[in-house]
C-alpha cells in the first residue's frame, strides 16, 4: 500500500455511515462497540510496528502524523518508513529505538473502535506491562519467528495469566525473515503449549505475521497458504468484549456522600459511586459493609433521572429508605449469598513496581476501591522465578519487576473479592506514605490458592 493513499476522506470514511434518526454520524460512532488489548513480547518483537501497521493499514493515521513520522524516519537513517515511531512517542525512545513507557493509542474501523495499551519489552519495564494491561480485554503477545520463546514471553503470559486477561492472541511476528516457514511457526506452537500447560490463559489464537510488511495483520497474506485462520484485525473485530471478571455479584463502593444544602433537598441522603459489579434495583434489600447494617433502596438516580435499577458499571447516587451511617469507603451489596469477604488479613499476589525493594512490617498506604488505610505486609509467602514458573519459598526479598505471594494485615477491615471473581474489589496498590509513589499492586486470591505450588514448566 502507497503512503500517499491516505488521506483525510479515507479516514472519515472508517466512521458509520449518517442514518435517520440516530442523530448522524457522531452518536452511531460513539455507540460502537469498545475493545480494549495491549501488546507486550520481548525486546525488538516488533510490539510498536505492528501498532503501526494496523494503525496504518485501517487508515488511521492524519497526514501530518505521517508527515512528522517520514521526517523522523530521515533523522535516524532508516530508508523505509518506520511504523514503531507511531507509538514512541518519548524522545529516549526515538533515540534508543525502543518502547520505554506505556503508549496507549486510539483507531476505529467501521466495526469497533480500540484502544491500545503499547508496553515495553524490557525486563526493567516489566512493571509498565501490568499497569497497561490491567484493564485489557485482549492480550497481543508477539514472539519473534527467529529467536522464539523467550524469558520475557514467559513473563508476559504469566503476568497475562495473573491479570485473568479473558481473550489471548500470540503473534509470530517476522515471518519474512524464516521465509513463511509453517515449520517454523509449528514449532513455536508447540513450544508454547509448555507455558499454557503452567499458567492459566484462556482462549488463545496464533496468528503468523510481518508487521513491517503487513502480512495477516489487516489482509491475508499470499505468503502464507498453509495459514487458515483470521487474520489479527478479524480476531481483533470479533472477539467478544462482555467477561466474567466483573462478577454478577452486586457491589457499590461509595464514593461521595451526597447532602444539598437545598430546602427542597432538605432531608436528602445519597451515595454517589461506580457499581463495580451485578445489579442494583430500586426495592432490593442490602447490606452496608463493613458495619453490617441492612437497609433497602430507595431510589437511583443518574443526574436528574430517577432509575428502576442500575448495572455495572454505571455510576450512580443510591438514595436508602433509612437514616444509616454510610461513607466514603464503605460497600453496598445486596443481602443475598454472594456476600463479599470483610478483614484485615488479606492474601494476593503482588507486582512490585518501585526500585525500593518491599519491606516486611514497613507501613504503606493500602487502597482499594474507594477505601484507604494503612497496611503493612506481614509474611512474603513466595516469590515466582519466572524463568521456570516455579514458586521459590526460599527467596523473600522483593524487588522491582517481581511476583510474589504475601499476606498483608490492614488497619481496618476491606470489603473484598478474590480478584478472579471482580477486578475491581479485587485488587488494590500500595502506595509509599513519604513518597506517595504507587509501589506495588495486588490481587486478592482465594485462600485455598495461597499455598498452591508452582508446578514449573
Amino acid at each position: 500500500m502507497s503512503l500517499d493513499n491516505i488521506t483525510k476522506d479515507s479516514i472519515d470514511s472508517l466512521t458509520p455511515p449518517l442514518s435517520e434518526g440516530d442523530g448522524g454520524r457522531l452518536t452511531g460512532y460513539l455507540n460502537m462497540e469498545l475493545l480494549r488489548f495491549s501488546t507486550a513480547g520481548s525486546v525488538d518483537d516488533g510490539k510498536s510496528t505492528l501498532i503501526g501497521r494496523l494503525l496504518y493499514d485501517s487508515k488511521s493515521i492524519f497526514e501530518d502524523q505521517l508527515e512528522a513520522v517520514k521526517e523522523a524516519s530521515k533523522r535516524s537513517g532508516t530508508e523505509e518508513v518506520n511504523l514503531a515511531l507511531l507509538t514512541d512517542g518519548l524522545r529516549a525512545e526515538r533515540e534508543q529505538g525502543i518502547t520505554i513507557d506505556v503508549a496507549y493509542r486510539y483507531f476505529a474501523t467501521p466495526k469497533r473502535k480500540f484502544i491500545i495499551a503499547d508496553t515495553p519489552g524490557h525486563i526493567q519495564y516489566t512493571r509498565n506491562m501490568v499497569t497497561g494491561a490491567s484493564t485489557a480485554d485482549l492480550a497481543i503477545i508477539l514472539i519473534d519467528a527467529r529467536h522464539g520463546i523467550l524469558e520475557q514471553t514467559i513473563r508476559h503470559s504469566y503476568i497475562a495469566s495473573l491479570l485473568q486477561i479473558p481473550n489471548v492472541v500470540v503473534c509470530i511476528n517476522k515471518m519474512d525473515l524464516v521465509n513463511f516457514s509453517e515449520q517454523v511457526y509449528n514449532d513455536i506452537l508447540e513450544g508454547y503449549k509448555k507455558i499454557t500447560n503452567a499458567v492459566k490463559l484462556r482462549n488463545i489464537r496464533f496468528v503468523p505475521i510481518s508487521a513491517r510488511d503487513g502480512d495477516n495483520v489487516v489482509d491475508r497474506s499470499v505468503n502464507t497458504p498453509w495459514y487458515t485462520g483470521q487474520t489479527l484485525l478479524e480476531i481483533l473485530e470479533t472477539t467478544p468484549v462482555a467477561h466474567k471478571i466483573n462478577s454478577d455479584a452486586a457491589r457499590f463502593p461509595v464514593q461521595y456522600v451526597i447532602r444539598p444544602y437545598q430546602d427542597q433537598y432538605h432531608d436528602y441522603r445519597g451515595y454517589g459511586g461506580r457499581l463495580a459489579g451485578g445489579t442494583l434495583s430500586v426495592g432490593d434489600p442490602v447490606i452496608v459493609l463493613p458495619s453490617g447494617v441492612k437497609s433497602v433502596v430507595k431510589s437511583i438516580n443518574d443526574f436528574d433521572k430517577e432509575l428502576d435499577f442500575a448495572y455495572a458499571p454505571q455510576s450512580v447516587t443510591v438514595h436508602l429508605n433509612s437514616q444509616v451511617d454510610v461513607s466514603r469507603g464503605d460497600m453496598i451489596v445486596k443481602d443475598d449469598a454472594k456476600q463479599p469477604q470483610v478483614g484485615q488479613s488479606i492474601a494476593l499476589m503482588v507486582c512490585w513496581l518501585n526500585e525500593k525493594p518491599l519491606n516486611l512490617n514497613n507501613k504503606y498506604i493500602i487502597r482499594h476501591a474507594t477505601s484507604e488505610t494503612k497496611g503493612i505486609v506481614k509474611e512474603v509467602n513466595f516469590k515466582v522465578n519466572i524463568n521456570t514458573l516455579e514458586n521459590n519459598f526460599a527467596d523473600k526479598t522483593i524487588h522491582a519487576n517481581d511476583i510474589a505471594m504475601v499476606t498483608i494485615r490492614t488497619a481496618k477491615p476491606l470489603v473484598f473479592d478474590s480478584y478472579s471473581q471482580n477486578r475491581i474489589t479485587g485488587s488494590l496498590v500500595f502506595i509509599d506514605e513519604n513518597t506517595f509513589e504507587t509501589v506495588g499492586a495486588g490481587m486478592i486470591v482465594d485462600e485455598l490458592e495461597n499455598v498452591r505450588e508452582g508446578s514449573g514448566i
